[in-house]
């Protein structure tokens, strides 16, 4: 089996733009756990790989092809996705660009392992995200355009509408008017108090399975809210809530399938959810051994159906981003 890892920032996709140093290191790790992971399958025979040639790819991957200034980093995928049985693929939801790139390589290669365009839609947009929740009676975060934003008394949020993680997202403390450089596909929201975490889920057919429930290390420097740190598998559920959470989150959400992450502010009325990542998060890069197993082992194409959560847990996993 010749399988595609197509991860976007690390793949060429912004090969002629400047390449953010915490951007491109989260997008490594994921990328490297992928290839570790597929790696140890028997199954797999070969590992397709599109590499920046400004970053490093280590351990070296033979006929990785690299992506130069001025390569055309989308026809190079496009070739690649061809010659592959299976193609993953790892991409930001700003501009679209997960959605249009999900639609691409389903042209060129019989077997993708995403979330659906509806479930891409409609978690890319914080405010459609909101919307969803509010309609499914899940508890979420009031999100509103910041141009035509109520009076939000207290702390608040703003962020991209179609951002990914902590990019762009800022802090205004209370009397403070949330007066970001730029307004354009901005959001406004209160801020909710509360211990930030992640769910890493997995959904297919056979259901859907809380994988992790991931601690978020999350500071403010100079307003600008950063993600410093993850410690994935940290925390329990014991009460079941919030692997609960995460079915009704795919209820709510038609599409969203294989390992995906929701992030989520653990208050004290209990778990909101803050926003919906259809892809593969950060939490990847740990997941593996905080769960004691080969994750893609849990994907139709590569599944084993000896893997049981659970029997060989070795968590909590630190990942240390900034």
């Amino acid at each position: 089996m010749r399988v595609f890892v197509c991860e976007f920032v690390t793949g060429g996709g912004l090969r002629d733009a400047a390449l953010p140093a915490s951007l491109a290191r989260e997008a490594a790790l994921i990328r490297d756990a992928m290839r570790r992971d597929l790696t140890a399958l028997p199954q797999v025979g070969e590992i397709l790989l599109a590499a920046d040639d400004r970053l490093p790819l280590l351990p070296p991957l033979p006929g990785a092809v690299p992506v130069a200034a001025g390569a055309d980093a989308w026809a190079i995928w496009r070739t690649l996705a061809e010659r592959a049985d299976v193609v993953w693929p790892v991409a930001p939801e700003t501009d679209g660009v997960l959605a249009r790139l999900v639609e691409m390589l389903r042209e060129c290669c019989p077997r993708v392992l995403s979330c659906g365009p509806q479930a891409i839609a409609a978690a890319t947009s914080k405010l459609q995200t909101a919307h969803r929740l509010a309609a499914f009676g899940l508890p979420h975060i009031p999100t509103f355009p910041l141009a035509q934003a109520p009076d939000l008394p207290g702390p608040r949020i703003t962020k991209p509408d179609d951002g990914a993680g902590c990019e762009d997202t800022q802090f205004w403390p209370p009397g403070v008017p949330a007066t970001p450089a730029c307004r354009d596909g901005l959001v406004i929201q209160p801020f909710v108090a509360g211990a930030a975490a992640s769910l890493t889920v997995l959904a297919g057919p056979e259901g859907v399975r809380l994988l992790a429930v991931n601690r978020q290390h999350i500071r403010v420097e100079n307003g600008r809210v950063v993600l410093a740190g993850l410690s994935v598998g940290a925390l329990e559920d014991a009460d079941g809530r919030l692997a609960a959470l995460a079915r009704d989150v795919v209820r709510a959400f038609p599409g969203l399938e294989g390992i995906f992450g929701i992030d989520i502010l653990l208050s004290e009325a209990g778990p909101v959810v803050v926003e919906v990542n259809p892809r593969l998060t950060t939490a990847y890069a740990g997941l593996g051994p905080a769960l004691g197993l080969n994750p893609a082992t849990l994907l139709p194409p590569f599944a084993d159906r000896g893997a049981a959560l659970g029997t060989g847990a070795r968590g909590p996993v630190e990942l240390a981003l900034a």
